[in-house]
């Protein structure tokens, strides 16, 4: 294979020798035996994987340019039990892509349901895999415009279970959770971070309209 940096392998670079899906609940687990290109241009030995496979998803930050403050939700994750001082999470508002879906307007439904929050624009931060070591997970993160008068309360579908708490703060007192390592999960760590970077022209952007 060429020292170019810049080269990349494509999907004719590895081969699936066997797949068999070792779980199906409401994720899967499939076990992969596999081979791939090295970078020498040689081929690996087989190898063995396993893969939590799921739908992809999209996440979205609420910002409002005018009171200049940020929506943040927080909710109980099981899979934080024993590895954080709590398993109640500050994170942003997200939701799962289903079939024919589109990933913005999955965002803004989302946004309605777990904060009650009307979308009035949305702007692409990036796309993204959260864990490819073990997850073939896809997540689309957004920026969404809203009015962020009287947000606040407790939402979810009771028939997922939800259980959303939903309050507004300022993008500075948003920023200091950040630096304090109050956040902890990528699309909120990811989407406050470009907030830093972005915050002036976005706010002359959307004060416009």
């Amino acid at each position: 294979m060429s020292s170019n940096k810049t080269e990349q392998f494509t999907h004719s670079d590895y081969e699936i020798i066997n797949r068999h899906v070792a779980y199906q609940g409401v994720f899967k687990i499939v076990q992969y035996k596999l081979r791939f290109k090295l970078f020498d241009g040689e081929w690996s030995t087989t190898v063995h994987r396993e893969i939590l496979e799921r739908k992809p998803a999209a996440a979205i930050l609420p910002y409002d340019p005018i009171l200049d403050r940020v929506i943040l939700i927080e909710q109980f994750r099981p899979g934080v039990m024993g590895h954080a001082e709590s398993p109640w999470l500050l994170e942003i508002v997200a939701g799962i892509i289903d079939q024919d879906e589109q990933a913005n307007q999955v965002a803004k439904r989302e946004a309605k349901e777990e904060a009650n929050c009307d979308i009035l624009d949305i702007y692409p931060i990036c796309e993204y895999f959260p864990s490819p070591g073990g997850s073939n997970e896809y997540l689309y993160l957004y920026c969404g415009r809203i009015d962020s008068t009287d947000v606040g309360g407790v939402y979810g579908l009771a028939e997922e279970n939800e259980n959303i708490r939903t309050f507004s703060v300022s993008t500075d007192e948003a920023f200091m959770l950040l630096q304090e390592g109050k956040i902890k999960t990528s699309p909120a760590f990811i989407s406050l971070q470009w907030l830093q970077l972005n915050r002036e022209w976005l706010r002359q952007l959307w004060q416009t309209k």
